[in-house]
């Protein structure tokens, strides 16, 4: 292994010049509506929210207002004309990037929008080792090579994985590797290409939601028509702090202690809405050991939560919250609390309901120690 610093700027490419055709949709499949918005948009917002910019994405000739209605509002997003083969498209688009002089670029397929945020971590780490890093996936299928109509002679499974993009690159090295191409117009992948210029490429764990859109089936299978979350949370009281709950300031002798505005309540309810895609906990999203998250309001944990049910495909069905606590009394709040929640989940306000209940003054609630809350919520596919 090398010694390379993991790099600390990060641009990436993604390839939507293809056309799409075998997808079956009246449009390249990459602007083609899937589980809620154009494909290209899922990538184009799971690398932005990983903080990597600027986003070269190499599109057809003539595609220009499909692509910028695709990416419409996503910082950092740059558009090349690709070229007839995908090895040209990349080529262009690495190009594009040489005024930014990256440390490192991720090279990536419109084709697969189910692109996570544990993935682009593990490339980047990975970087620090090899000039190149891919995603992989084992074979777990038992394989043979085909002679014509019949069965030719076993292929070794444990040798093989699959291969799926993002690929991760130092961005000098697969720049100048790509104009030192002298192989076939185009290139299996850009691994290859890296590799043909005699460097390293390290393999990750990848992603079985990295699936690549190819036929007209993956854009008629539906998901699961309904999911659900819970979620769970608990924040102390303390003096000298202000107490939230479901977005409401309320008046009280004590607050909830915490790194954002510990509104417990909307914290279990964000729980439950990520728990729904399966897409971890507040803790993952905004960690309490970055100082950007304190004292944050609360109710941009929730939109943000939101967001991803629909980049997921999903909406909010129902929200169901009981609080738990002696004091205050949550009654007096509960519509208001209603409204705030609706507002934020952007449902109507007879799909949340907000209940209470003590403990009849056993454990720390019923001490009044702090504030407890637990939620449930339905999604329902878009």
């Amino acid at each position: 292994m090398s010694v390379l610093q993991a790099p600390s700027r990060t641009a990436a490419v993604i390839v939507a010049a293809g056309q799409g055709l075998r997808a079956g949709q009246p449009l390249p499949k990459q602007f083609a509506n899937w589980r809620g918005m154009p494909v290209v948009r899922h990538s184009a917002l799971a690398l932005a929210d990983a903080g990597i910019t600027p986003i070269v994405v190499a599109i057809p000739t003539g595609a220009e207002p499909l692509a910028q209605a695709a990416l419409e509002g996503i910082a950092g997003v740059r558009l090349v004309t690709g070229g007839s083969t995908r090895q040209e498209s990349v080529s262009r688009a690495l190009a594009a990037l040489e005024n930014d002089m990256p440390d490192a670029v991720l090279i990536h397929d419109a084709a697969r929008p189910g692109l996570t945020a544990p993935v682009i971590a593990r490339l980047i780490a990975a970087l620090a080792d090899y000039p190149g890093a891919i995603p992989v996936l084992p074979v777990v299928d038992s394989l043979a090579e085909a002679d014509g109509e019949r069965m030719g002679a076993p292929a070794r499974r444990e040798l093989l994985r699959r291969v799926q993009t993002p690929q991760a690159f130092d961005y000098s090295a697969i720049l100048a590797a790509h104009r030192a191409w002298t192989g076939t117009a185009e290139a299996g992948d850009d691994a290859q290409v890296l590799k043909a210029h005699g460097l390293s490429v390290g393999l990750v764990e990848g992603d079985e939601k990295l699936h690549k859109l190819t036929f007209a089936g993956d854009f008629t299978a539906s998901p699961s028509p309904v999911r659900i979350g819970t979620g769970y949370d608990v924040h102390r009281l303390a003096d000298g702090e202000e107490l939230w709950l479901c977005g409401v300031r309320i008046d009280h002798p004590r607050g909830l202690a915490g790194h954002s505005d510990a509104d417990v309540a909307i914290h279990a309810l964000v729980d439950a809405v990520l728990g729904g895609i399966a897409a971890g906990d507040i803790g993952s999203h905004f960690p309490p050991s970055e100082p950007q998250w304190k004292g944050a309001s609360s109710d941009r944990f929730l939109a943000h939560a939101v967001t991803l049910v629909t980049e997921a495909g999903y909406r909010i069905g129902n929200v169901d919250l009981t609080i738990i606590c002696e004091a205050p009394k949550i009654g007096p709040h509960r519509e208001t609390m209603r409204a705030r929640l609706a507002e934020l989940l952007g449902t109507p306000i007879d799909a949340v309901s907000v209940k209470a209940t003590t403990t009849e003054r056993l454990g720390f609630t019923g001490r009044s120690e702090g504030i407890a809350a637990q939620a449930v919520a339905t999604l329902l596919a878009i």
